[in-house]
């Protein structure tokens, strides 16, 4: 029986704008090394496919309306490759993905990075590919704004091409290490890529050899068209933000579509779409649960998470209708916003309380059956081949999947009981 595949975001703490609020948050914990521990290790205890970082180089976001911007969580956190190397040394199977951007970085930073982070981990490293969108991370890279957009998607594609590039610089066997002849490697199995295109020059070789995956999973997060292409032609798993079912399988069914014009008929790239779960026994816990999250929600922080897709909404009545004319969708992820506004009729206040309980992403109030109903729904009608868990608050949001849903999962023969292989491609039968 085909198998769910589920990794844990484990960003900020928390993916509620509010967990930081919460009685039972540790003020200091996003820069503590062994909280981040002991939530991975329960994560691998429960045989999760992957944890994930995602990441930006800057604190992101502009202070509208003024003063929101001291109320955001997102501005102090670990660098995460530095993280998931000594994560790597305190766990043994679960997968380790990090977001870096090929905006503000160069390739061959970015394969000897991640294929050092393979070796250490012995097979379970994944670069999540993305562009830099926001005017902020510019400023920190010696330029006032960011790059235009078909610019920057460019760059990215290019990007990947010479990664892999550089991660085949060695053939699997080439190191002989033979003492008698005193050849340390074979050099007909070591190939310079000397790549010249419109933003790269770069001659190789990678001075790393082949890494236990043969190389690091890509990973990449981004739903709009060029995104998408590089996705069909380069990844590996592709996390989604669907908020319906119906967007969903048409998001899985065209990408899917696109991958096999690159003659990828393997099943590449899983896809998991986002989804924030607040559970509990029953469903007036769940509520509770996160009704007291909600309540935690400042209006100044609601509407500087709505400001990066809509505009600024202060001068305009929380409890009215979103004035469609500001909104400006300057990222693919704010159609989403818009589209969900329009379909349930919300209020700016109803929103900004929506996104800010999924970090714009979808989530779900219910018991483990409930839950599980859910994610079974989208699993088997093409919709999902599994899930990016993001918790609205950590570790009890770990805490919850041990006691609820993943018990339910296992029950119905969705999730595994052991990790099948050594390395993370496997682990993911992608080989």
């Amino acid at each position: 029986m085909k198998k769910m595949r589920l990794g844990l975001s484990m960003r900020y703490h928390g993916y509620h704008v509010a967990a930081w609020r919460h009685p039972d948050y540790v003020p200091g914990c996003n820069v503590d090394f062994r909280s981040y521990r002991d939530i991975a290790r329960a994560a691998e205890a429960e045989k999760l496919d992957m944890i994930f970082f995602a990441d930006g180089v800057a604190v992101r976001g502009t202070d509208q309306p003024e003063g929101a911007l001291s109320h955001d969580m997102r501005n102090a956190e670990l660098e995460p490759l530095t993280l998931l190397a000594a994560l790597a040394a305190s766990t043994d199977h679960i997968g380790l993905v990090a977001t870096a951007s090929t905006t503000y970085n160069e390739p061959f930073h970015i394969a000897r990075k991640y294929a050092s982070l393979d070796h250490i981990s012995g097979g379970r490293a994944g670069w999540n590919v993305v562009t830099s969108w926001s005017d902020q991370e510019a400023l920190n890279f010696n330029r006032t704004e960011n790059l235009p957009r078909e610019a920057r998607y460019g760059r990215a594609a290019e990007f990947v091409e010479v990664v892999k590039g550089l991660w085949n610089s060695w053939d699997a066997d080439a190191f002989t290490h033979d003492k008698a002849s005193g050849q340390f490697y074979d050099p007909e199995k070591l190939h310079v890529l000397d790549h010249r295109g419109p933003h790269f020059q770069v001659r190789g070789p990678l001075n790393s050899c082949r890494t236990p995956q043969g190389r690091p999973l890509i990973v990449q997060a981004g739903a709009s068209n060029q995104g998408r292409d590089i996705a069909a032609e380069h990844a590996d798993v592709v996390y989604s933000v669907s908020q319906t079912v119906e967007e969903a399988r048409a998001f899985y069914a065209d990408l899917k579509a696109r991958a096999a014009e690159f003659a990828r008929l393997d099943n590449a790239p899983l896809i998991m779409p986002g989804i924030t779960i607040y559970t509990g026994a029953t469903q007036a816990e769940a509520q509770a649960r996160f009704d007291e999250l909600q309540a935690l929600i400042d209006p100044l922080a609601g509407l500087n998470i709505l400001y990066t897709f809509c505009g600024d909404l202060s001068g305009h009545d929380l409890d009215g209708p979103l004035p469609e004319h500001l909104f400006e969708g300057r990222i693919t992820i704010g159609s989403g916003l818009l589209a969900k506004a329009k379909a349930e009729n919300l209020t700016i206040r109803q929103l900004y309380e929506s996104a800010a309980a999924g970090f714009t992403g979808r989530y779900i109030i219910g018991t483990a059956e409930t839950v599980v109903d859910d994610l079974q729904h989208w699993f088997e009608t093409g919709a999902a081949d599994g899930f990016n868990i993001c918790p609205p608050i950590l570790p009890q949001g770990m805490a919850d999947m041990s006691r609820f849903i993943l018990p339910e999962l296992r029950r119905r023969g969705l999730f595994r009981t052991d990790y099948e292989g050594a390395t993370l491609r496997q682990n993911l039968g992608l080989g």
